[in-house]
Protein backbone atom coordinates (compact mmCIF):
# COMPACT_ATOMS: atom_id res chain seq x y z
CA UNK A 1 0.00 0.00 0.00
CA UNK A 2 2.83 2.39 0.83
CA UNK A 3 4.36 1.63 -2.57
CA UNK A 4 1.16 2.69 -4.35
CA UNK A 5 1.13 5.97 -2.42
CA UNK A 6 4.72 6.71 -3.48
CA UNK A 7 4.12 6.61 -7.24
CA UNK A 8 1.86 9.71 -7.41
CA UNK A 9 4.44 11.62 -5.40
CA UNK A 10 7.16 10.85 -7.91
CA UNK A 11 4.88 11.89 -10.74
CA UNK A 12 4.19 15.18 -9.06
CA UNK A 13 7.89 15.82 -8.54
CA UNK A 14 8.64 15.11 -12.20
CA UNK A 15 5.88 17.48 -13.25
CA UNK A 16 7.43 20.29 -11.21
CA UNK A 17 10.87 19.65 -12.66
CA UNK A 18 9.58 19.57 -16.23
CA UNK A 19 7.68 22.81 -15.72
CA UNK A 20 10.87 24.47 -14.49
CA UNK A 21 12.81 23.33 -17.57
CA UNK A 22 10.28 24.51 -20.11
CA UNK A 23 9.14 27.70 -18.41
CA UNK A 24 12.45 29.62 -18.80
CA UNK A 25 14.11 31.86 -16.30
CA UNK A 26 11.53 34.63 -16.18
CA UNK A 27 8.11 35.00 -14.70
CA UNK A 28 5.38 33.44 -16.78
CA UNK A 29 7.93 31.31 -18.68
CA UNK A 30 8.90 34.17 -21.04
CA UNK A 31 12.61 33.65 -21.65
CA UNK A 32 14.36 34.46 -24.94
CA UNK A 33 18.12 34.76 -25.01
CA UNK A 34 18.29 35.33 -28.79
CA UNK A 35 19.86 38.58 -29.94
CA UNK A 36 18.56 40.84 -32.72
CA UNK A 37 19.41 39.40 -36.10
CA UNK A 38 19.90 35.86 -34.73
CA UNK A 39 17.58 32.90 -35.30
CA UNK A 40 14.67 33.16 -32.96
CA UNK A 41 14.69 36.94 -32.94
CA UNK A 42 11.41 38.70 -33.50
CA UNK A 43 13.05 41.22 -35.87
CA UNK A 44 11.13 41.31 -39.16
CA UNK A 45 12.96 40.31 -42.34
CA UNK A 46 13.71 42.98 -44.94
CA UNK A 47 11.11 43.55 -47.63
CA UNK A 48 11.42 41.49 -50.82
CA UNK A 49 11.69 43.27 -54.15
CA UNK A 50 8.66 44.34 -56.13
CA UNK A 51 9.51 42.14 -59.10
CA UNK A 52 9.75 38.35 -58.86
CA UNK A 53 10.12 37.65 -62.60
CA UNK A 54 11.61 39.30 -65.69
CA UNK A 55 10.05 40.03 -69.10
CA UNK A 56 11.28 38.32 -72.25
CA UNK A 57 13.67 40.97 -73.65
CA UNK A 58 13.56 39.97 -77.32
CA UNK A 59 9.84 40.65 -77.30
CA UNK A 60 9.97 43.96 -75.43
CA UNK A 61 11.21 46.11 -78.31
CA UNK A 62 8.52 46.87 -80.89
CA UNK A 63 9.14 46.71 -84.64
CA UNK A 64 8.91 50.48 -85.10
CA UNK A 65 11.68 51.04 -82.58
CA UNK A 66 13.85 48.39 -84.22
CA UNK A 67 13.28 50.04 -87.62
CA UNK A 68 14.45 53.36 -86.21
CA UNK A 69 17.47 52.06 -84.30
CA UNK A 70 18.55 49.45 -86.84
CA UNK A 71 17.84 51.07 -90.23
CA UNK A 72 19.55 48.26 -92.14
CA UNK A 73 16.59 45.97 -91.45
CA UNK A 74 14.51 47.77 -94.04
CA UNK A 75 17.21 47.14 -96.65
CA UNK A 76 17.18 43.36 -96.27
CA UNK A 77 15.84 41.77 -99.48
CA UNK A 78 15.30 38.35 -97.91
CA UNK A 79 12.13 38.21 -95.79
CA UNK A 80 13.36 35.26 -93.72
CA UNK A 81 16.60 37.06 -92.95
CA UNK A 82 14.64 40.18 -92.08
CA UNK A 83 12.33 38.26 -89.77
CA UNK A 84 15.31 36.70 -87.99
CA UNK A 85 16.88 40.13 -87.57
CA UNK A 86 13.71 41.44 -85.93
CA UNK A 87 13.65 38.49 -83.52
CA UNK A 88 17.07 39.23 -82.06
CA UNK A 89 19.34 36.76 -80.30
CA UNK A 90 18.93 35.95 -76.58
CA UNK A 91 22.10 36.39 -74.56
CA UNK A 92 23.56 33.46 -72.66
CA UNK A 93 22.25 33.29 -69.11
CA UNK A 94 22.22 30.67 -66.38
CA UNK A 95 19.17 31.87 -64.48
CA UNK A 96 16.36 33.45 -66.45
CA UNK A 97 14.66 34.54 -63.23
CA UNK A 98 17.67 36.70 -62.42
CA UNK A 99 19.25 37.82 -65.69
CA UNK A 100 18.08 37.92 -69.31
CA UNK A 101 19.06 39.89 -72.38
CA UNK A 102 18.68 40.19 -76.14
CA UNK A 103 20.97 41.59 -78.81
CA UNK A 104 20.47 42.72 -82.37
CA UNK A 105 23.11 43.33 -85.05
CA UNK A 106 22.22 44.75 -88.45
CA UNK A 107 24.53 45.86 -91.24
CA UNK A 108 23.56 48.38 -93.89
CA UNK A 109 25.32 50.17 -96.70
CA UNK A 110 26.07 53.13 -94.44
CA UNK A 111 26.74 51.61 -91.02
CA UNK A 112 26.56 48.63 -88.70
CA UNK A 113 24.33 48.91 -85.64
CA UNK A 114 24.30 46.88 -82.43
CA UNK A 115 21.55 46.99 -79.83
CA UNK A 116 21.53 45.23 -76.47
CA UNK A 117 18.67 45.15 -73.97
CA UNK A 118 19.52 43.58 -70.62
CA UNK A 119 17.32 42.94 -67.54
CA UNK A 120 18.84 42.08 -64.18
CA UNK A 121 16.68 41.22 -61.15
CA UNK A 122 18.66 41.76 -57.96
CA UNK A 123 17.98 39.51 -54.98
CA UNK A 124 19.46 40.06 -51.54
CA UNK A 125 20.39 36.90 -49.68
CA UNK A 126 20.82 38.87 -46.45
CA UNK A 127 17.57 38.89 -44.49
CA UNK A 128 18.54 42.25 -42.99
CA UNK A 129 19.00 43.90 -46.42
CA UNK A 130 16.07 44.41 -48.78
CA UNK A 131 16.21 43.57 -52.47
CA UNK A 132 15.75 47.27 -53.30
CA UNK A 133 18.70 48.24 -51.11
CA UNK A 134 20.88 45.61 -52.73
CA UNK A 135 19.76 46.76 -56.19
CA UNK A 136 20.73 50.32 -55.26
CA UNK A 137 24.22 49.10 -54.37
CA UNK A 138 24.56 47.23 -57.67
CA UNK A 139 23.34 50.28 -59.59
CA UNK A 140 25.81 52.51 -57.73
CA UNK A 141 28.69 50.27 -58.79
CA UNK A 142 27.63 50.72 -62.42
CA UNK A 143 27.61 54.50 -61.99
CA UNK A 144 31.11 54.37 -60.53
CA UNK A 145 32.40 52.23 -63.38
CA UNK A 146 30.87 54.61 -65.93
CA UNK A 147 32.98 57.39 -64.38
CA UNK A 148 30.51 60.12 -65.25
CA UNK A 149 31.91 63.65 -65.37
CA UNK A 150 30.97 65.82 -62.44
CA UNK A 151 28.25 68.36 -63.27
CA UNK A 152 29.46 71.95 -63.15
CA UNK A 153 28.74 73.79 -59.92
CA UNK A 154 28.54 70.64 -57.79
CA UNK A 155 30.94 68.74 -55.61
CA UNK A 156 31.29 65.07 -54.82
CA UNK A 157 30.52 62.09 -57.01
CA UNK A 158 27.53 62.59 -59.25
CA UNK A 159 24.81 60.03 -59.61
CA UNK A 160 25.88 57.60 -56.91
CA UNK A 161 23.61 56.60 -54.08
CA UNK A 162 26.35 56.89 -51.48
CA UNK A 163 26.80 53.16 -51.04
CA UNK A 164 30.01 52.20 -49.28
CA UNK A 165 30.16 48.75 -50.83
CA UNK A 166 33.05 47.96 -53.15
CA UNK A 167 32.67 46.74 -56.70
CA UNK A 168 33.92 43.32 -55.65
CA UNK A 169 31.26 43.05 -52.94
CA UNK A 170 28.51 44.03 -55.35
CA UNK A 171 29.66 41.87 -58.24
CA UNK A 172 29.74 38.80 -56.03
CA UNK A 173 25.93 38.89 -55.85
CA UNK A 174 25.34 39.35 -59.57
CA UNK A 175 25.09 36.83 -62.40
CA UNK A 176 28.34 35.56 -63.88
CA UNK A 177 27.94 37.58 -67.06
CA UNK A 178 28.02 41.39 -66.77
CA UNK A 179 24.91 43.20 -67.78
CA UNK A 180 26.63 45.05 -70.59
CA UNK A 181 29.06 42.36 -71.68
CA UNK A 182 26.79 40.58 -74.10
CA UNK A 183 27.05 43.23 -76.79
CA UNK A 184 30.77 42.74 -77.06
CA UNK A 185 30.64 38.96 -77.40
CA UNK A 186 29.14 39.18 -80.87
CA UNK A 187 31.83 41.40 -82.31
CA UNK A 188 34.94 43.23 -81.21
CA UNK A 189 33.43 46.34 -82.72
CA UNK A 190 31.51 47.35 -79.60
CA UNK A 191 32.98 50.33 -77.75
CA UNK A 192 32.18 48.69 -74.43
CA UNK A 193 33.81 45.42 -75.38
CA UNK A 194 37.22 46.91 -76.09
CA UNK A 195 38.57 50.04 -74.46
CA UNK A 196 41.66 50.16 -76.68
CA UNK A 197 41.82 53.47 -78.44
CA UNK A 198 38.61 54.67 -76.76
CA UNK A 199 38.25 58.15 -75.40
CA UNK A 200 35.12 59.32 -73.63
CA UNK A 201 33.73 62.30 -75.53
CA UNK A 202 35.41 65.13 -73.65
CA UNK A 203 37.10 66.97 -76.48
CA UNK A 204 40.40 65.05 -76.55
CA UNK A 205 42.50 66.50 -79.36
CA UNK A 206 44.15 63.09 -79.88
CA UNK A 207 41.33 62.13 -82.21
CA UNK A 208 42.12 61.34 -85.83
CA UNK A 209 39.67 64.09 -86.78
CA UNK A 210 39.52 67.67 -85.61
CA UNK A 211 39.04 68.36 -81.87
CA UNK A 212 35.56 69.66 -82.65
CA UNK A 213 34.60 66.27 -84.11
CA UNK A 214 35.40 64.47 -80.87
CA UNK A 215 33.46 66.80 -78.60
CA UNK A 216 29.99 65.75 -77.47
CA UNK A 217 27.59 68.68 -77.93
CA UNK A 218 26.84 70.70 -74.81
CA UNK A 219 24.10 69.13 -72.75
CA UNK A 220 24.69 65.66 -74.21
CA UNK A 221 27.68 64.66 -72.08
CA UNK A 222 27.47 61.46 -69.99
CA UNK A 223 25.14 62.36 -67.14
CA UNK A 224 22.51 61.36 -64.60
CA UNK A 225 18.99 61.25 -66.06
CA UNK A 226 15.82 62.46 -64.36
CA UNK A 227 12.33 60.98 -64.66
CA UNK A 228 13.47 57.52 -65.71
CA UNK A 229 12.77 54.72 -63.24
CA UNK A 230 13.96 55.28 -59.67
CA UNK A 231 17.39 56.43 -60.85
CA UNK A 232 19.19 56.43 -64.19
CA UNK A 233 22.25 57.58 -66.08
CA UNK A 234 23.46 57.87 -69.68
CA UNK A 235 26.97 57.24 -70.98
CA UNK A 236 28.31 58.22 -74.41
CA UNK A 237 31.65 56.92 -75.69
CA UNK A 238 33.30 57.53 -79.05
CA UNK A 239 36.36 55.60 -80.24
CA UNK A 240 38.99 57.94 -81.62
CA UNK A 241 41.65 55.52 -82.82
CA UNK A 242 43.23 56.79 -86.04
CA UNK A 243 43.71 53.23 -87.31
CA UNK A 244 40.07 52.16 -87.18
CA UNK A 245 36.60 53.34 -88.06
CA UNK A 246 35.29 55.47 -85.23
CA UNK A 247 32.10 54.30 -83.64
CA UNK A 248 29.89 55.53 -80.84
CA UNK A 249 28.28 53.57 -78.02
CA UNK A 250 25.41 55.12 -76.07
CA UNK A 251 24.47 53.33 -72.85
CA UNK A 252 21.39 54.00 -70.74
CA UNK A 253 21.05 52.28 -67.36
CA UNK A 254 18.09 52.66 -65.03
CA UNK A 255 16.79 51.00 -61.89
CA UNK A 256 13.17 50.38 -61.04
CA UNK A 257 12.79 48.77 -57.61
CA UNK A 258 14.94 45.61 -57.68
CA UNK A 259 15.38 45.43 -61.47
CA UNK A 260 18.22 47.11 -63.36
CA UNK A 261 17.80 47.67 -67.10
CA UNK A 262 20.75 48.31 -69.43
CA UNK A 263 20.50 49.50 -73.04
CA UNK A 264 23.61 49.62 -75.22
CA UNK A 265 23.28 51.18 -78.67
CA UNK A 266 26.31 51.15 -80.94
CA UNK A 267 26.82 52.59 -84.42
CA UNK A 268 29.87 52.02 -86.62
CA UNK A 269 29.85 54.00 -89.86
CA UNK A 270 31.02 52.39 -93.06
CA UNK A 271 33.46 55.23 -93.74
CA UNK A 272 36.30 56.20 -91.41
CA UNK A 273 35.59 59.89 -91.75
CA UNK A 274 31.98 59.59 -90.55
CA UNK A 275 31.10 60.16 -86.90
CA UNK A 276 27.77 58.92 -85.45
CA UNK A 277 25.52 61.67 -84.22
CA UNK A 278 25.32 61.86 -80.42
CA UNK A 279 21.92 63.50 -80.17
CA UNK A 280 20.22 61.16 -82.58
CA UNK A 281 21.59 58.05 -80.86
CA UNK A 282 20.87 59.36 -77.37
CA UNK A 283 17.32 60.29 -78.30
CA UNK A 284 16.63 56.82 -79.65
CA UNK A 285 18.20 55.07 -76.66
CA UNK A 286 16.30 57.21 -74.16
CA UNK A 287 13.02 56.70 -76.01
CA UNK A 288 13.50 52.94 -75.79
CA UNK A 289 14.44 53.21 -72.12
CA UNK A 290 11.29 55.19 -71.40
CA UNK A 291 9.17 52.59 -73.14
CA UNK A 292 10.74 49.77 -71.12
CA UNK A 293 10.33 51.72 -67.88
CA UNK A 294 6.64 52.26 -68.66
CA UNK A 295 6.27 48.52 -69.12
CA UNK A 296 7.45 47.92 -65.56
CA UNK A 297 4.96 50.49 -64.30
CA UNK A 298 1.97 48.76 -65.89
Amino acid sequence: MQRKAYVPGVAALLAVLLAGCTGGGGLGGEADDSKPGEPGSSTAAAEPGKYRTLPEPCGEVDLGTLDAMLPGIAEMPDERQQEKAYEGEPTVTYDTDRHVGCRWKVESSDATHHLLVDFERVVSYDTAVSDDTRATEVYSSKVQKADLPEPSGTSGTSGTSGSASTDADVDADVDAEPSGGASGSDSGESGKADDKGKDKDKGDSGSSGSPEDAVTPAGLEPRVLDDLGDEAFLDDALTTSASATRHRTVTVVFRTSNVIVTIEYDEQPGRRTDIPDSKEMQDKAQELAGSLADGFSD
